[in-house]
């Protein structure tokens, strides 16, 4: 019974930041990679970070975001800052379709399990 479950998202102004939740149950962090994506209205969902054997950042992040762990709570994180509107988007969590990878892929074919998502809404 793997799980996952985001949290975090809210509404919040430009320039604003949050920090985003992934609560994962039935395995241990590192057993899977573990990927964060999102998806704006309209447009197909894009890879924003990913933790495996290695970390990884989109291009499109520009530094504004850091994925980090935390191994008692089972929870990934993602922190978001300097928040845009075109930050507006559902977050979403997944983890990678092997186990044991040391590869850091930032594409949803590479993902089996996906959490509901948390919605990010950035406006004034």
């Amino acid at each position: 019974q793997v799980q996952l479950r985001e949290s975090g998202g809210a509404l919040v102004q430009p320039g604003g930041a949050l920090r985003l939740s992934c609560e994962i149950s039935g395995i241990t962090l590192d057993e899977y990679g573990i990927g964060w994506f999102r998806q704006a209205p309209g447009k197909e969902r894009e890879g924003i970070s990913c933790m495996s054997g290695n970390t990884g950042y989109a291009d499109s992040v520009n530094g504004r975001f850091t994925i980090s762990k935390d191994y008692a709570k089972n929870t990934v994180y993602l922190q978001v800052n300097s928040l845009k509107p075109s930050d507006t988007v559902v977050s979403y969590c997944a983890t990678e379709t092997s186990p044991g990878g040391a590869y850091c892929p930032l594409v949803s074919y590479e993902y089996k399990r996906w959490g509901q998502g948390t919605q990010v809404t950035v406006y004034i």
